[in-house]
């Protein structure tokens, strides 16, 4: 007797989630893809429109998608409720690869020939898009639609959708739906939920002058810093990219750092920029608190650790990165638990990490909740292939996993060697050791063997970690003196 197929929802239509509804549907089951947006590509699909501004501060991760009002749009009632439905993502104007395309090349699909190593957003999200196609996933992709929540009830994953659509008068009228699953597979990414430090005076600032500090999710092109003193807040990989692409034309670039340990070094930045201490507080010039000209430069003395301080600063970007968040399961959200003392079933606490995963992809206590690209410091699109790879065939039957107590053992083991936090799911210089371990589980089980990383990826990977080496060779120092201090 014939039993119908498993049904499997992805959550998201960035690389993790084309890949994990092609696999998926390589391995026989019913697959639908949900994807907010109006197409595929992830964090590489650009929007020219600007996300909403989150709350200053944004700390909670349950909170981080909850965006008040923005006047500084000047958005129609139906263009805000399109971004809040669909927030843009953060890819901008000049945004490329930092990790060459042909460490990026999947088994579905192969980039043009002649596609060089670093290249514009728009072949990234080209290739994605040409590997939805190819393999059946752009067809079974519902667009437009934002999942609401997920709750498991009789055995089934119960998902809410909500989409967008037009009525016969012209209005746009939110559209819910109510779909059950056997399997879900989230694949949401990490880049939508921008965090904001509590720094004191930030919101002050924001309050008083709403568009002279924003998000770094929000920038698209340089032009406007043209001739002015920008403050980046944080000193990572979005931080040092803007800070670059600003050199040519800004007039001075400040980059505060707390000297973390994914903070890029200060070698990189333009000469016109300067690696600053942490900034510890901004204060308001009572004086001047009210609205000024647009080419003045902030009434704000910016104060830093190191007891200096900094004035003169006309634009503040908050380069601080995004909460890991998963807004639609909120019963398995705990903000204001420590990350040490998450319970078993716990998936988010402070927002710099997701709990309870077996090999950062199986939710320990429900394995028919899946996570594919949650890993830091990959190659991303080859790693969360190997990772879809793996997830399709437990999913499928064909590999089991280990018991829930030999699960439980290994993640506790992983948290005695790493700790909590964002180094939690870094696999710098450990991705090769990863995949294979990966492929170590899961071939035993398999008549056909996974196969892992090829050579043309290894020698790639070679020449990144060489290119790397020579950046970090500069030094991470941070500047002793100020050119735009306060008198």
């Amino acid at each position: 007797m014939s039993t119908s197929p498993k049904r499997a929802v992805v959550i998201g239509a960035g690389i993790s989630g084309v890949v994990s509804a092609a696999h998926l549907r390589n391995e026989g089951l019913d697959v639908t893809v949900y994807e907010r947006s109006s197409a595929a590509g992830g964090v590489w699909l650009y929007d020219e429109r600007r996300p909403l501004e989150p709350a200053y501060p944004s700390v909670l991760p349950s909170k981080g998608e909850v965006y008040p009002d923005d006047p500084v749009l000047e958005l129609t009632e139906t263009e805000t409720q399109a971004v809040r439905h669909a927030p843009p993502g953060p890819c901008y104007v000049g945004l490329k690869n930092n990790v060459g395309t042909r460490l990026l090349t999947t088994t579905l699909n192969s980039f043009p020939e002649g596609t060089e190593d670093y290249v514009s957003h728009s072949v990234l999200k080209d290739y994605i898009q040409d590997t939805a196609i190819k393999t059946g996933v752009e067809r079974i992709t519902h667009y437009g639609t934002e999942v609401k929540n997920l709750s498991k009830v009789n055995g089934k994953w119960k998902v809410e959708t909500v989409a967008l659509e037009r009525n016969s008068t012209g209005n746009v009228e939110r559209k819910s739906t109510t779909s059950n699953f056997d399997v879900v597979v989230v694949a949401s990414g990490h880049y939508h939920a921008p965090r904001v430090p509590d720094i004191p005076g930030i919101g002050d600032v924001k309050r008083q002058f709403p568009t002279r500090i924003t998000h770094s999710k929000g920038y698209r092109t340089p032009e406007r810093f043209a001739n002015r003193n920008v403050l980046l807040i944080g000193a990572s990989v979005s931080s040092s990219d803007i800070a670059r692409e600003l050199g040519p034309i800004a007039n001075s670039i400040y980059q505060s750092h707390r000297g973390g340990a994914f903070d890029l070094p200060a070698s990189i930045l333009p000469e016109n920029a300067t690696r600053i201490e942490e900034v510890v507080a901004f204060e308001l010039s009572k004086e001047n608190a009210e609205a000024i000209d647009e080419n003045e430069p902030l009434p704000v003395t910016i104060k830093l650790k190191s007891g200096q301080t900094l004035c003169g600063i006309h634009d503040i970007l908050v380069c601080t990165g995004y909460h890991i968040t998963v807004p639609f399961l909120p019963d398995l959200h705990s903000d204001n638990t420590a990350a040490a003392d998450a319970s078993p079933i716990t998936l988010v606490t402070d927002g710099t990490q997701l709990h309870n995963l077996h090999k950062d992809i199986f939710y320990i206590p429900d394995p028919s909740l899946v996570f594919v690209g949650v890993p830091y410091f990959t190659a991303t699109f080859t790693l969360f292939e190997f990772q879809a790879m793996v997830a399709a065939k437990v999913l499928a039957g064909k590999v089991n996993l280990p018991s829930e107590k030999g699960m439980r053992e290994e993640y506790e083991n992983r948290v005695a060697l790493k700790g909590y936090g964002k180094t939690f799911h870094s696999l710098r210089e450990k991705e090769v050791e990863y995949v294979n371990e990966l492929l170590a589980f899961a071939n035993p089980q398999l008549d056909t063997q996974l196969l892992g990383h090829t050579e043309v990826w290894h020698g790639a990977r070679a020449e990144l970690v060489a290119r790397m080496k020579a950046m970090f060779a500069g030094g991470n120092e941070s500047a002793k003196e100020l050119g735009v201090t306060c008198a």
